[in-house]
């Protein structure tokens, strides 16, 4: 299970690869990105020790997190998870803890809603899975939970979704399944 009591600041040297890395990613991928600057970003993300530490948790389990917007309304920059398939630090988890819960045997050691809460996170909704897709091909191997509506997992199901065929596919499982090439992709707003 993921630990609350992680310490959500980085060092100095820490905070200082980050930010090179995240750099070098924003640099190489413009096309996510066309109208945005990193000094501007840098700058955002220079302001909450907090956020740059979601940063890292989501580069630490594989996501490759990239700016993918800017939301004029609110002032804050999206980062989604970028990384070709669905983050291999976040694989073979089930949807959420009551899922977990009822699980008799072979529990995962997670799930994709606890992880993303401890990351400080939100978990992608179909919609800006969809849009994510827009920007790359994401996804061709590997499935990642999205966040299911609340009608659909009061009756115990949990939808994902993937790439195949160069279309976008939303499917159900049932929220305690758990799977070595599933698991979820987030979101931070900075």
């Amino acid at each position: 299970m993921s630990n609350p009591e992680t310490k959500k600041e980085l060092s100095p040297e820490q905070r200082e690869e980050l930010l090179r890395v995240l750099k070098v990613r924003f640099e190489n991928n413009m096309n996510r990105h066309k109208d945005l600057k990193w000094d501007k970003v840098q700058a955002k993300l220079g302001a909450d020790t907090e956020k740059i530490w979601s940063l890292n948790e989501m580069e630490r389990t594989g996501g490759e997190p990239d700016v993918v917007a800017y939301n004029k309304n609110t002032g804050k920059y999206i980062f989604y998870d970028c990384s070709e398939e669905s983050p291999d630090g976040r694989r073979n988890i089930c949807y959420d803890h009551e899922a977990l819960e009822s699980r008799k045997k072979f529990k995962p050691k997670d799930t994709a809603m606890d992880m993303a809460s401890a990351m400080g996170i939100e978990i992608l909704t179909e919609e800006q899975y969809r849009e994510l897709q827009k920007l790359g091909n994401f996804d061709s191997k590997t499935s990642s939970w999205v966040k299911t509506p609340d009608e659909i997992r009061k009756l115990k199901g949990a939808l994902f979704c993937d790439r195949r065929y160069d279309h976008v596919f939303v499917y159900h499982n049932g929220a305690e399944s758990y799977y070595g090439m599933r698991g979820f992709r987030g979101l931070l707003q900075v």
